[in-house]
C-alpha cells in the first residue's frame, strides 16, 4: 500500500503539473502565432494582390484614355491640316476663275476677232434651236456686230442644213456689265440658249474643274467621284 505524499512530494509534484501545462500553454501559443502569422501572410498576399491589380487596372483604363486622347488630337489636328489644305486649293481655284473671268471682259475690244466669235455662237445657237426663226439679244453696244454675223450666220446655217432658210432677228438687252456673247430665243419663245461668254466661262469651270483640279494639286487617292 502507498503511502500517502509528504508536503514536499505533493508540492513537486504541482510544480511538475505547473511546468507541464505552462509549456503546453507555450507551444499552444506559439502554434496559435505561427497559424495567425500564415494567415496573416496569405492574408496580405490576397490584399497586395488585389491592391496591385486594382492599380494596374486603373493605370490601365487611364493609358488606354491618354492613347484615344492622343488619337482624337492628332485626327483632330490632320483634320484641320486637310481643311486648310482643301481651303487654300479652294482659294487658289476661285482665284484663278476671277482671273480668266478678268480676261474674259477682254474678249470683245478685239473687235474683230469678236466678231468671229459671236458669228460662231449664233451659228451654234440656231443649229440647236432648228427652228424657221430666232431672236439674238446682244448688249447695246453689240447689236450692230451681232446683226452682221447673225446675218453671216444665217446663210452658214442655210448651207449647213442644205438649204434651210431662218429669219433673225437682233436687238439688244444684256447687261452691260457682262463679258458679252449672245442668247438666242427660238421662234415660239419657249426655248432659249444662252451662248453669252459669262454663262460659257459657267459651263468650262463646272466641266473643266475635276481636270484642272488633277493637273494644279494630282490626283486625290481618297476622292471617289472626279466632280
Amino acid at each position: 500500500m502507498a503511502r500517502p505524499m509528504n508536503d514536499d512530494e505533493v508540492a513537486n509534484e504541482m510544480n511538475k503539473m505547473v511546468t507541464f501545462i505552462k509549456q503546453e500553454a507555450l507551444e499552444k501559443a506559439r502554434e496559435i502565432r505561427v497559424k495567425a502569422d500564415e494567415e496573416f501572410a496569405i492574408e496580405k498576399a490576397k490584399l497586395v494582390k488585389s491592391e496591385t491589380s486594382a492599380i494596374d487596372g486603373q493605370y490601365e483604363k487611364k493609358r488606354k484614355q491618354a492613347e484615344v486622347a492622343v488619337r482624337i488630337a492628332q485626327s483632330t489636328q490632320t483634320n484641320k491640316s486637310r481643311l486648310r489644305l482643301l481651303q487654300a486649293r479652294e482659294q487658289h481655284l476661285h482665284d484663278l476663275f476671277d482671273a480668266a473671268r478678268d480676261q474674259l471682259l477682254h474678249v470683245a475690244a478685239d473687235r474683230a476677232r469678236y466678231a468671229q466669235l459671236l458669228r460662231g455662237l449664233v451659228l451654234q445657237g440656231l443649229l440647236q434651236l432648228m427652228e424657221p426663226r430666232a431672236t439674238v439679244i446682244a448688249r447695246d453696244d453689240d447689236v450692230r456686230a451681232a446683226q452682221e454675223a447673225a446675218t453671216a450666220a444665217a446663210e452658214d446655217y442655210k448651207e449647213l442644213t442644205g438649204g434651210s432658210a431662218v429669219e433673225v432677228d437682233v436687238r439688244g438687252g444684256l447687261p452691260a456689265d457682262g463679258a458679252g456673247g449672245v442668247k438666242l430665243v427660238g421662234g415660239s419663245g419657249k426655248i432659249t440658249i444662252d451662248n453669252t461668254l459669262d454663262e460659257r466661262m459657267r459651263l468650262l469651270e463646272d466641266r473643266m474643274l475635276p481636270e484642272i483640279r488633277v493637273d494644279l494639286f494630282g490626283q486625290n487617292e481618297n476622292r471617289k467621284f472626279n466632280n
